[in-house]
């Protein structure tokens, strides 16, 4: 639940960056990046598997870029359903729907499924024919 609980804070923090950074993307505060929050991890539950489905043949043959375009899609129904996020159009969308990704990704790679903040410890030995292990 914890986890959950951060990811959901994450993907508010990461709708709000998108906000500052681009003109497209209006957001009226806290509570309303909060509920886009909501809105668009229950999209991306829901909607994004049938989507990456359908348009299979399309992702295939773009290498997955066309993932991009799905994501920013989301997020234009996001900004139609939530009253509080405004994305003027399909490029801001595609745009906004990148550095979400970005931020989301950076963001939730330190937290674990139990909602813990973790960072990875690397130790590395020397062996005896001078390679590292």
């Amino acid at each position: 639940m914890k986890g959950l609980l951060l990811r959901w804070l994450i993907l508010s923090i990461a709708i709000m960056v998108a906000a500052h950074l681009f003109e497209g993307i209006h957001v009226d505060g806290y509570g309303s990046a909060l509920i886009a929050a909501m809105v668009l991890g229950i999209l991306n539950a829901f909607f994004r598997p049938i989507l990456l489905i359908l348009t299979l043949p399309i992702n295939v043959l773009t290498l997955g870029l066309f993932t991009f375009v799905i994501n920013a899609l989301l997020l234009l129904m996001t900004s139609g359903v939530a009253g509080g996020l405004l994305v003027d159009g399909f490029g801001s969308a595609l745009l906004g729907s990148l550095i979400i990704s970005l931020v989301s990704l950076l963001l939730s790679s330190f937290i674990s499924d139990r909602g813990r903040v973790e960072s990875i410890d690397i130790e590395l030995r020397r062996r005896r024919d001078g390679r590292w292990e």
